[in-house]
C-alpha cells in the first residue's frame, strides 16, 4: 500500500508540474490528490502518526484526531490568505495603487531599474509578491512601451518580488507557512533573512543595470492620458499597509494566531471602506442587496474577486503532504537524508543538518512548486523553532524560484500579463536569478556561522 500512496503522490505533484502542457488548472489535482490519499488511508486502516518534536519520535493517534489537526493547521493559512487577499482588493477597488505610480519621476533606465527593483522588494513584504509583481508590471505597462525592454524590467522585478518576500512573514505563503507553524518568529526571521534577500536582489540588479537594456532614457509620457484616481486612494493604500503590517506586532503583544490579526485589520480596513464609499450594504445580508451590490459596496466587490482557485489549491497540496506526514514517511525520509547527504552545515541543537539539502530546495523550488516543499520540509524537520534551517529554507525556497520563469506565482503572473518568452527568460535572467541566489544564499551562511560562533 505504501507503493500504491507514493505513486498517488507522484502522479498528482507531476500533474500540478506540468499544469500548463496538460492545461487543467493545478487546484483539480491537488484536490483530487488530497483526497484519495486520505480515502486510502481510511479505507485501508493504515496507522496514522504524530510528530513529537521534543522526544524527535512518531506517536500513534486517531485517524479523526490528526485529520482534524491538520485542518486546523490549514485552516490557519487559508483565513489568514484570504484576510491578506480582501485587504489588497480593497486598495485597488479606491486605486490606491496608482499612488505608487507618482514615485516614479525619472525618465533614466537605470534609476528606473533601481526604483522598481526597490519598490518590488519592499511592496512584496507587505502585501506578498505575487500581488506586488501584478502592481509593479501594471505600473511597468503604462511607463515603458518597447517590448523587450518590458520584458528586462519585468524579470527583475520578478527577482527582486521574490527576494522581498523572503524576509517577511507576511510576504510569501511558504514563510507565511513556516511562521503560523511556529518554526520561525517575525524578529528573527528578518534578523537572519534581510540581508541575504538584498543581496539576492542587489547583486542581479547592479549587474543588469551595465546591460544595454537599460541605458539611455524612456519615451516622454507625459502627454499620454492621466489615470484617473480616487480622492481617498492613498488614504486606503497607507491604511490597508499599515493594517497588513500590523499582524506580527497584534501575534506578539497577544500570543494569538496570526489569522486573529488579520481579521481585526481587515474589519478595520473595511469600516473605512465602507465610510468612504457611502455604501449601505449589510455583509450578513448579500441577497437583500440586489446584483449591483458589488458596485456600491467594496467590501462584496473585494470579495467577489479572491483568487479562490489558489485558496483551493492549498487546501488540496497542504492536506496531501500532511497525510504523508501523518503516516510516517516525511519522518523517515528526513532520517534517510541526515544519514546520506554530506553534512555541510553546522550543528544546531545536537542536529546536523545539510546546507546542501536546502539549497537543493530551492533550486527544485525553481521546477517545483515551493509550497508543498515547505510543507513536506516543516514535517521532516524536527529541529526547534528559529534554528537556522528554518531561516536558510524561507530564504532558499523564496527566492529559488526566480531561476525559471514558472518557478513562482509572481513569475507565472508576469509571465501572462506581459507575455513574456519562456525560454526568453531561460537565456536572459535566469543566470541573474542563480547569481543573485548564490550570492544571498552564501551571505546567509556566513552571517549564521559568525553569529553562532560569536
Amino acid at each position: 500500500m505504501e507503493t500504491v500512496i507514493i505513486i498517488v503522490f507522484f502522479v498528482g505533484y507531476l500533474a500540478i508540474t506540468l499544469e500548463h502542457n496538460l492545461k487543467i488548472d493545478k487546484l483539480i489535482p491537488a484536490l483530487a490528490m488530497m483526497a484519495i490519499l486520505w480515502a486510502l488511508i481510511a479505507l485501508t486502516n493504515l496507522p496514522v502518526f504524530e510528530v513529537n518534536t521534543d522526544l524527535r519520535e512518531l506517536e500513534p493517534t486517531l485517524l479523526d484526531n490528526i485529520l482534524l489537526h491538520h485542518l486546523g493547521k490549514t485552516a490557519e493559512i487559508l483565513v489568514f490568505l484570504l484576510g491578506a487577499m480582501t485587504i489588497v482588493e480593497i486598495i485597488d477597488y479606491f486605486n490606491g495603487f496608482a499612488t505608487i505610480k507618482g514615485f516614479i519621476k525619472t525618465r533614466s533606465k537605470k534609476k528606473l531599474l533601481w526604483l522598481f527593483a526597490i519598490l518590488a522588494f519592499i511592496l512584496s513584504a507587505i502585501i506578498d509578491n505575487l500581488t506586488a509583481t501584478i502592481v509593479l508590471v501594471t505600473i511597468l505597462q503604462k511607463v515603458i512601451k518597447e517590448r523587450e525592454v518590458k520584458w528586462w524590467f519585468a524579470g527583475i522585478i520578478i527577482i527582486a518580488a521574490n527576494a522581498g518576500g523572503a524576509w517577511s512573514p507576511i510576504g510569501d505563503v511558504t514563510t507565511t507557512m513556516l511562521w503560523i507553524a511556529h518554526k520561525v518568529s517575525a524578529a528573527q526571521l528578518i534578523e537572519h533573512v534581510l540581508v541575504p534577500s538584498i543581496v539576492c536582489m542587489v547583486v542581479p540588479v547592479f549587474v543588469a543595470s551595465r546591460f544595454k537594456a537599460f541605458q539611455g532614457n524612456i519615451q516622454d509620457i507625459s502627454g499620454e492620458e492621466v489615470e484617473e484616481e480616487s480622492k481617498f486612494g492613498s488614504t486606503m493604500l497607507y491604511l490597508g499597509l499599515g493594517a497588513i503590517v500590523f499582524v506580527p506586532f497584534f501575534k506578539t503583544i497577544t500570543h494569538l494566531p496570526p489569522y486573529m490579526g488579520m481579521m481585526l485589520s481587515l474589519a478595520v480596513v473595511a469600516t473605512f471602506a465602507e465610510i468612504y464609499s457611502n455604501a449601505k450594504f449589510n455583509i450578513s445580508n448579500v441577497d437583500s442587496v440586489g446584483e449591483d451590490a458589488s458596485h456600491y459596496s467594496p467590501v462584496h466587490h473585494s470579495l467577489s474577486k479572491i483568487e479562490l482557485p489558489s485558496i483551493l489549491f492549498f487546501l488540496g497540496i497542504l492536506l496531501a503532504v500532511a497525510a504523508l506526514e501523518s503516516l510516517g514517511y516525511l519522518f523517515h525520509f528526513a532520517e534517510t537524508l541526515e544519514k546520506t547527504m554530506p553534512m555541510m552545515g553546522t550543528e544546531s541543537h545536537g542536529e546536523l543538518v545539510s546546507d546542501l539539502v536546502v539549497l537543493i530546495l530551492g533550486v527544485a523550488s525553481a521546477v517545483i512548486d515551493n509550497v508543498p516543499l515547505v510543507a513536506a520540509s516543516i514535517g521532516m524537520f524536527s529541529v526547534p523553532i528559529d534554528d537556522p534551517v528554518w531561516h536558510f529554507i524561507a530564504y532558499s525556497a523564496g527566492t529559488g524560484g526566480s531561476m525559471l520563469i514558472i518557478g513562482s506565482a509572481a513569475g507565472v503572473v508576469a509571465m501572462g500579463m506581459e507575455k513574456i518568452d519562456f525560454f526568453w527568460y531561460l537565456r536572459k535572467i535566469a543566470w541573474l536569478a542563480l547569481i543573485g541566489f548564490l550570492a544571498g544564499a552564501a551571505s546567509f551562511m556566513l552571517i549564521r556561522n559568525f553569529i553562532l560562533n560569536a
